[in-house]
């Protein structure tokens, strides 16, 4: 990698295949040239870092205080609140993420624990939030302990809700759309946060297990915070992987399938996996994955204006409207069935 010189500077602190970019600047006259930036990462990669995005430190260290202290409970009271039908909770990786790309692996390392920005609302609300995308209209289940969960979860909510928008707002400038494009249809979001557990690895994983194996995300925008452990990786063009960089106070961006199929396969929605740690180096990691969605019943055809270069694909239904709630049912189908 390499420094940036001149005017660019202060916006791309450190080049790359996934840059880093400080958002900052484009609270001024620098808005123009971090869009720029952002679409050049989203055209090569699909990933890039954030600093200078506005998160208050102080948020994230008791979100993240919060979340291994529900983690570290004994199992019987975090069954309390596993998932089920019709509810966001606790789960356990019975699978591997790879499953999505048609490949058979051990399970991933890891226990996971969601809730989704309308699974707040009373029954009648999130049911007009679902429709064709049941995901979106369970209702969230809280544990008791430990004390302050449940608001901590829902101020970092709001705060990630709040980073998507403006970063889907430079997304239409970056392409040339408007700043409205996207954010005008995010009125009603569904959402959902993330906690991803991995297990201290103190026996060897089984041959061709990993802590997440190799997947894209199927939506639109992750915004991904994670501690120091490190792990994640990106894949190249030429097939080979790279690590992310991991910098103190930072988000990780990834645009994700739904987003390369808008953009008709201008932006690139990148395979990432997470590694297990080195010898030496077998403590827990924790990563917290924000999915920013749109209405689930908005449009999101590929743009006429941005014209076709292939990317992810869609089933082919002549005549019927490509929304989110449709898009990743589905997804569901065509992995699950």
């Amino acid at each position: 990698m390499r420094h940036d010189t001149g005017a660019q500077r202060h916006i791309t602190v450190l080049d790359g295949y996934v840059p880093v970019i400080d958002l900052s600047a484009a609270t001024g006259g620098g808005r123009a040239s971090v869009a720029a930036a952002i679409g050049r990462a989203c055209a090569s990669s699909g990933f890039f870092v954030v600093v200078g995005h506005g998160v208050r430190q102080r948020l994230i260290d008791r979100m993240y205080s919060v979340t291994r202290e529900f983690f570290e409970l004994p199992g019987a009271e975090k069954d309390k609140v596993l998932s089920g039908p019709g509810t966001c909770g606790l789960s356990y990786s019975a699978g591997s993420a790879a499953k999505s790309m048609g490949v058979d692996s051990p399970p991933d390392l890891c226990e996971i624990f969601s809730a989704n920005l309308p699974g707040d609302r009373d029954a009648e609300r999130r049911r007009g939030s679902g429709g064709d995308c049941a995901p979106w209209d369970r209702a969230n289940v809280w544990p008791e302990t430990p004390l302050g969960f449940r608001p901590v979860w829902l101020a970092y909510m709001r705060a990630m809700e709040t980073l998507s928008q403006d970063l889907m707002r430079l997304f239409g400038l970056a392409l040339g759309l408007g700043e409205g494009f996207f954010a005008d249809r995010a009125d009603e979001p569904v959402s959902t946060v993330v906690a991803n557990f991995y297990y201290p690895q103190a026996v060897p994983p089984l041959p061709g297990q990993m802590r997440k194996g190799p997947h894209s995300d199927w939506g639109v925008l992750t915004v991904l915070h994670q501690d120091d452990a490190g792990g994640l990786q990106v894949r190249q063009q030429d097939g080979g992987w790279r690590d992310v960089p991991s910098v103190p106070g930072s988000f990780v961006i990834n645009i994700g399938d739904m987003m390369e199929f808008w953009t008709g396969g201008h932006w690139v929605s990148t395979l990432h996996r997470v590694v297990n740690p080195v010898e030496g180096h077998t403590g827990s990691r924790l990563s917290i994955p924000f999915f920013h969605m749109p209405n689930h019943d908005a449009p999101i055809d590929p743009v006429p204006a941005l014209g076709r270069t292939g990317g992810a694909g869609a089933p082919d239904t002549p005549g019927e409207r490509m929304t989110p709630g449709r898009w990743y049912a589905e997804k569901m189908a065509a992995t699950y069935s």
